[in-house]
C-alpha cells in the first residue's frame, strides 16, 4: 500500500498547496511535497520485478506517509471546524492560537518523518546506481487503458462444450419431478462458468418460463439469500424493507406456482444452506429444476436422489493452451519464440481453469519477452503438490506484478461481502472518494478510476458480471478465491478489517467493513472506545440499527461513510462534524428533510441518498439552500429531491459555482436557467422529474437550455401528471439537447412521433429508451441519416401502430425491445436485415407483432446468424442502459 499511502498524501498536500491559496504555506509542507512527489514518480516507473527487492522499502513508506497525513488530516480537520464556529464557546484569538502552536508541535514530527522519506530515496538512489532495481519501459508494456472490447465469449467456453450438452441434456429431460443438478469440483474449476452458459442458453431460456440466480455464499443470510431470489424473479431492484424471512419465502413460493422455472444457487457450503434453500422451492410437477454449484462433495451428493453430481475435471493440454492462449494473445498467434516457454507455464496451471485466465491476464498486459516469460515460469514453478497451495502462490506473484497504482484498488474488492455484485458507478466513487486515483489533467478522476476498473477486467482480477448496451461494465464481482487473498493481503497490509479483526490491526488501519450485526460486536470490542483508530472508510453490509453506529463519530477523519443497508428516520446530523467526509451513502424511510449545517462538510464529494422500502412521495429529500455553497460537490444522488432555486444564495452573495458537479439525480420541477447552466458546466448525468398541474406552462422549466449542458452524456426526464389528470399536456418542440448526448429515457412527453428528428440527429447518441407515450401518433417513419451509432432502442407504452424502417435506418442496432405496444402491427422486415442485432425482446405486445418477431428469427438462422434471438417475456424488466 506504499503507493497508495503516498498518493493520498500527494492530494492532501496539492490541496493544501493549491496555486489559489493565497495562505503562506511552512517550507516543511513544501519539502514533504517534494519527497512524496519523488518516491511517487519512481514507483510509477518501478519494475514489478522489483517487488522482491522493495517490500522492505514498501513497508517504510507506507507506514511514514500514513503517520504524516494523519498529523496533516488532524490539524486541517481542527482548523475547519474551529472556523466553521462549532467551539463558539471559545475565543477566536484562543483558537488561532491553539492551531498554530499543534502546528509548532508538529512539525517536529513531519521533520522526522521528512528525514525517513529523505532515507527511503537515499537507498532507491543508491540501488539504481547499482543496477539492483529495473525501470519499466512504456514500449515494453500494453497501456492502463488498452481494455479489450469486451470479454469474449469464446474464452468461456473453452473445454466446456461437452459439459455444457451434458447439463442442458439434464435440465430438459422428460422428467416432471422437481430435480437438482449438482455441479461439483474445487474453487476455479469452471462451476459458476458452466453454470452462467447454461443459464444464458438460448434454448434453455425457451424452455422454462423464469428463470432467477442467487449466490449462497460461505456466510449464509437467509434474508438476503431470498430477496436476492425475488429480485432475479422479478428482474427489478425489489425494495422488501424488514420483510420477515417467512413473508420473504412465501413471496418466492407465490411467484414460482405454476411456473417451470429455473433457479441457480450458487456457491453452497453447507447442508444447512442446501437443507433450507431446498425448502423454498415448490415442486410443480412440471419440469422444474435446479442448478446447485459447491465445492463440497457431500453436499453435491445429497442435493438430490433422482440426478447424480456432475463432475467438473480439469481442462486437458489442447483445452487449456485454447485457453491460455485466447487470454494472452485474443484473435492474435502466438510468436513462435515464446510458444516453448508458453507451454511450460502452460504444465505448471495443471489444467485448472481460474489459474490459466490469471497467468494469460498476466502475461497479456506484460513484457512479451522471452526474459519476461521465463521469470514469469520459476516464480509460479512449485514443489508442491496441493493445488489450494499452488493457486495462493501464484496469486501472490500476480498481485506482486501489479503497477502500484492498481494495487489499493484490487484490495479494495476485499472490503465487499463475498461474491458480492457491485455496479462499476458506485465502485469507481468509492476509489475516487478514498484517493486511489492518480489525478491526470486530461480526464476526469472518474474516467481514470474507469480506466483501472479496465485494466483489472484486462488481467482477469475482476470479473464483468453484467455490461450496459452501450459496451460499458454495468457491474462487477470478483472470484471468491482471489477474494480470500484480497482478505488476507488487506489485513496484513492494515488496509481493511471487520469488526471481529478490529483488536489486532489498530494500526494505520484505514477501511473498516461490516458484514455482521453490530448488537454483539460492539459490548465485546468497545469499537467506540476506539479514538485511536484513524480510520478513513466505513461500510455497512449488514442491516443494523441506527443505534448500533454512534461508534462513527470517533473517527474525526472518515473519508467515507456507506450506510445504506441501514434505514434512518431522520439526518445523522452528528456526521457533520466529520469534515473530512467526501462520500456519504444512507437510506431513509421517512423524513428526507436535510439540515442547513450539511454545509460544514466542506470537502465532500458524493452523497448518495435511497429511500429505503418507501418509494414515493414521502421519500422525496428537501436540499437546503446552503447547497449552493459546497463547491467540492461531483455526485449528487436521489430517488425524488427539490433542490432550491439559488436567488437568495446570489443576493446574499455566498454563491459557488459547481464546477466539480458531473451527476445530478433526481430532482424534480426545477428550472434550467442560463443562471443555473453557468453553476454546473462539467454536469455529466442529469436526471429530472416534471409533475404538471394543469398550469405551469411547460416553456418555464427552460427545457431548450439543455442544449447548452456541452458535457450531458446522460439524460432521463420523466414527466407526470397529478393524479386527478389522465395525460399532462405534451412538451414543447423546442426541447433540444447536447451533441454529446449518448444515452438518452424520456417518459410521459407525448411528442408527435414527426419531431423525432431532434433526438435522431444526435450524432453521439447509443442508448435511446422511450417510456409511457413519450412520442404519441399511428406512425413513425424514420429519415435516412438519423441514429447512425444508436445500439439499443426500447419503446414501452405507446399507441404506434405503423413503423416504417429499412435496412439503411440504424446501422448499428443490437437490441429491440418493444413493451405494451399493443397497436404495433408488425415489426418492419428492414429491422431483421440489420447486420448487428443481436435480440428482439417483447413483452405484452400483439400476437402479430410476435409472428413478425418469428419470421425475422427465422431468417436470422437462414442466415447463419445463430446467435440471434427474440426472447418473449410475461412480466415488465428493467434493460441496462
Amino acid at each position: 500500500m506504499a503507493y497508495a499511502s503516498l498518493l493520498s498524501l500527494n492530494q492532501t498536500l496539492d490541496q493544501i498547496l493549491h496555486p489559489h491559496d493565497q495562505t503562506e504555506q511552512p517550507q516543511i509542507i513544501r519539502s514533504l511535497h517534494e519527497q512524496v512527489s519523488f518516491l511517487l514518480s519512481f514507483l510509477d516507473v518501478s519494475s514489478p520485478q522489483n517487488s522482491d527487492k522493495l517490500i522492505g522499502l514498501e513497508e517504510r513508506i507506507r507506514d511514514a506517509a500514513y503517520e504524516a497525513e494523519d498529523i496533516i488530516d488532524s490539524s486541517m480537520s481542527n482548523q475547519i471546524v474551529s472556523e466553521s464556529g462549532s467551539h463558539e464557546y471559545r475565543t477566536e484569538s484562543h483558537i488561532s492560537n491553539q492551531i498554530v502552536l499543534e502546528w509548532d508541535q508538529k512539525f517536529e514530527y513531519l521533520q522526522k518523518i521528512i528525514q525517513e522519506l529523505n532515507s527511503i530515496s537515499d537507498e532507491v538512489v543508491k540501488m539504481r546506481e547499482r543496477n539492483e532495481i529495473q525501470v519499466l519501459l512504456p514500449s515494453n508494456s500494453l497501456p492502463a487503458a488498452s481494455s479489450k472490447s469486451r470479454s469474449t465469449n469464446k474464452s468461456a467456453t473453452v473445454g466446456l462444450a461437452r459439459d455444457l450438452l451434458e447439463i442442458k441434456k439434464l435440465l430438459t429431460n422428460s422428467h416432471s419431478e422437481l430435480e437438482v443438478v449438482s455441479i461439483v469440483g474445487m474453487g476455479g474449476i469452471g462451476k459458476t462458468t458452466l453454470a452462467k452458459l447454461t443459464y444464458n442458453d438460448s434454448l434453455i431460456a425457451n424452455h422454462f418460463d423464469v428463470r432467477a440466480w442467487v449466490v449462497v455464499s460461505r456466510e449464509y443470510r437467509e434474508q438476503e439469500v431470498l430477496k436476492g431470489l425475488l429480485n432475479s424473479l422479478r428482474g427489478l431492484n425489489h425494495e422488501s424493507g424488514e420483510e420477515s424471512i417467512e413473508k420473504l419465502a412465501e413471496n418466492v413460493s407465490k411467484f414460482l406456482k405454476d411456473k417451470r422455472y429455473l433457479i441457480v444457487i450458487d456457491d453452497v457450503w453447507g447442508m444447512k444452506q442446501l437443507n433450507r434453500v431446498k425448502s423454498l422451492f415448490p415442486d410443480n410437477n412440471n419440469g422444474s429444476r435446479i442448478i446447485l454449484t459447491t465445492r463440497i462433495s457431500q453436499v453435491a451428493n445429497r442435493a438430490s436422489l433422482l440426478c447424480p453430481p456432475y463432475h467438473m475435471s480439469f481442462r486437458d493440454e489442447i483445452e487449456s493452451w485454447s485457453l491460455l492462449h485466447e487470454k494472452m494473445f485474443g484473435e492474435e498467434r502466438c510468436p513462435p519464440e515464446l510458444e516453448e516457454i508458453g507451454k511450460m507455464i502452460l504444465m505448471e496451471c495443471r489444467g485448472l481453469p481460474l489459474l490459466l485466465v490469471l497467468i494469460g491476464g498476466l502475461l497479456y498486459k506484460s513484457e512479451r519477452t522471452v526474459y519476461y516469460w521465463h521469470y514469469v515460469l520459476s516464480n509460479i514453478r512449485s514443489k508442491i503438490t496441493d493445488r489450494d497451495y499452488r493457486i495462493r502462490d501464484s496469486i501472490s506473484f500476480i498481485y506482486s506484478q501489479l503497477p502500484h497504482h492498481l494495487r489499493a484498488c484490487f484490495l479494495y474488492m476485499g472490503v465487499l461481502p463475498e461474491d458480492y455484485e457491485i455496479r462499476k458507478s458506485k465502485l469507481t466513487k468509492l476509489w475516487v472518494a478514498n484517493r486511489f486515483i492518480k489525478p491526470d489533467r486530461s480526464k476526469s478522476l472518474e474516467e481514470v478510476a474507469e480506466e483501472y476498473l479496465k485494466d483489472l477486467v484486462d488481467r482477469n482480477l475482476i470479473l464483468v458480471r453484467e455490461w450496459c448496451y452501450s459496451g460499458e461494465i454495468k457491474t462487477c464481482s470478483i472470484h471468491d478465491i482471489l477474494w480470500d487473498f484480497c482478505l488476507m493481503k488487506s489485513k496484513e497490509e492494515k488496509f481493511n478489517s471487520d469488526v471481529e479483526y478490529l483488536p489486532r490491526v489498530h494500526d494505520n488501519l484505514r477501511q473498516v467493513s461490516i458484514h455482521t450485526d453490530l448488537k454483539n460486536q460492539i459490548p465485546r470490542f468497545a469499537l467506540g472506545n476506539n479514538r485511536d483508530l484513524l480510520v478513513r472508510s466505513v461500510t455497512f453490509f449488514f442491516r443494523n440499527s441506527p443505534n448500533d453506529v454512534c461508534f462513527i463519530t470517533n473517527f474525526r477523519l472518515l473519508r467515507v461513510l456507506d450506510a445504506l443497508t441501514i434505514s434512518f428516520e431522520e439526518f445523522p446530523v452528528e456526521i457533520v462534524e466529520l469534515v473530512t467526509l467526501r462520500c456519504i451513502a444512507l437510506t431513509y424511510w421517512m423524513k428526507h428533510r436535510f439540515p442547513a449545517s450539511i454545509a460544514k462538510l466542506c470537502n465532500l464529494e458524493t452523497l448518495i441518498i435511497n429511500p429505503g422500502k418507501f418509494r414515493s412521495i414521502f421519500n422525496t429529500s428537501f436540499l437546503p439552500l446552503e447547497i449552493w455553497k459546497m463547491s467540492r460537490l461531483r455526485h449528487l444522488l436521489f430517488v425524488r429531491s427539490y433542490l432550491p432555486y439559488p436567488t437568495d444564495a446570489l443576493i446574499g452573495g455566498t454563491f459557488v459555482p459547481l464546477e466539480n458537479l458531473q451527476t445530478l439525480s433526481n430532482v424534480i420541477n426545477f428550472r434550467w436557467t442560463k443562471e443555473i447552466l453557468k453553476m454546473m458546466p462539467n454536469l455529466k448525468k442529469l436526471v429530472i422529474s416534471f409533475e404538471h398541474d394543469g398550469r405551469t406552462e411547460w416553456s418555464s422549466y427552460c427545457f431548450d437550455n439543455f442544449v447548452h449542458l456541452h458535457q450531458l452524456e446522460v439524460l432521463k426526464c420523466f414527466f407526470f401528471a397529478k393524479c386527478y389528470m389522465k395525460y399532462q399536456d405534451p412538451l414543447s418542440v423546442s426541447f433540444a439537447f447536447p451533441q454529446k448526448l449518448k444515452r438518452l429515457t424520456l417518459s410521459g412527453c407525448r411528442i408527435s412521433w414527426k419531431n423525432m428528428s431532434v433526438v435522431g440527429s444526435l450524432s453521439n447518441l447509443e442508448v435511446l429508451k422511450l417510456k409511457f407515450h413519450a412520442f404519441e401518433g399511428p406512425v413513425w417513419e424514420l429519415n435516412d441519416g438519423e441514429f447512425r451509432r444508436l445500439k439499443l432502442l426500447l419503446i414501452h407504452m405507446t399507441d404506434l401502430e405503423h413503423w416504417k424502417v429499412n435496412e439503411t435506418h440504424l446501422p448499428t442496432l443490437q437490441r429491440l425491445s418493444l413493451r405494451y405496444c399493443y397497436k404495433l402491427v408488425e415489426i418492419p422486415s428492414g429491422i431483421g436485415k440489420i447486420p448487428t442485432l443481436e435480440e428482439i425482446e417483447l413483452c405484452e405486445c400483439s400476437t402479430s407483432l410476435v409472428t413478425s418477431a418469428e419470421f425475422i428469427q427465422k431468417e436470422q438462422e437462414s442466415l447463419g446468424n445463430k446467435e440471434f434471438q427474440v426472447v418473449l417475456k410475461s412480466k415488465d424488466t428493467d434493460i441496462s442502459s
